[in-house]
Order: C-alpha cells, then structure tokens, then sequence
C-alpha cells in the first residue's frame, strides 16, 4: 500500500468576503485591499480535489461536512503559484506546520488569509 502523502493549497477568494464576514476582516487587519484574499488548507488529495469538495459543501461518511463556509462561498480559482515548491510533504504534522507557516508568510506580504 502506498504511503500517504500530503500538500497545502491556496484559494483564491472573492474580495467581497472582507467586506461581508466580520471574523475574516478581523484576522487580517493588515489587509491594505490591494493583493487578494485568500484561503490556505492542507490534503492528502489533490489540491484540485479538494478545491471541488469545498465547492460542493462535501460531507464524509461519517455525515460530517469537511468543507470550508468561506471557500464554498466565496472561493474563485486555486493559485498553484503559491504552494507547488512546496508538495509534496510527507507526513501529516509538517503538513499543518507548513500550512500554518505560509498562512504567517501571506499575511507578512498583505494578503488576507484564512485557515482553519
């Protein structure tokens, strides 16, 4: 069986979710309104995948809903340019150390990030 590998993404999401949920704007005050808003996440399936499970509001089996509310409704396009250098990575730990680290990085360049 082969062995599971992870990577962390980046969606791109409507500027309309900075004027329009209270909690986002509030994590990114320094947001200066001209790079993008967006949303990092880590998966042990493609970034593609994981971008329409967001889209299609995706439940497991269990009936618990693993889709993000901001990407469902306010995530545009996947930016490959943000994560590619950074997939693959292999164990599921580093994999949410790094999400949280290009989280502080975006941030630093003023971009307005969300994660969970």
């Amino acid at each position: 069986m082969p062995k599971t590998q992870y990577g962390v993404y980046v969606v791109e999401l409507s500027k309309r979710v900075f004027t329009e949920h209270a909690k986002f704007r509030n994590a990114n005050p320094q947001f200066n309104g001209v790079l993008q808003c967006l949303y990092v996440g880590m998966t042990s399936i493609t970034p593609k995948e994981r971008f329409i499970q967001h889209k299609t509001g995706y439940t497991n089996k269990k009936g618990h809903k693993i889709s993000s509310n901001i990407v469902q409704k306010y995530g545009m396009y996947l930016r490959p340019c943000l994560y590619n250098h950074l997939n693959p990575i292999e164990t599921r730990e580093e994999a949410m150390d790094i999400e949280e680290k290009l989280v502080l990085y975006l941030r630093r360049q003023r971009y307005a990030v969300w994660y969970n």
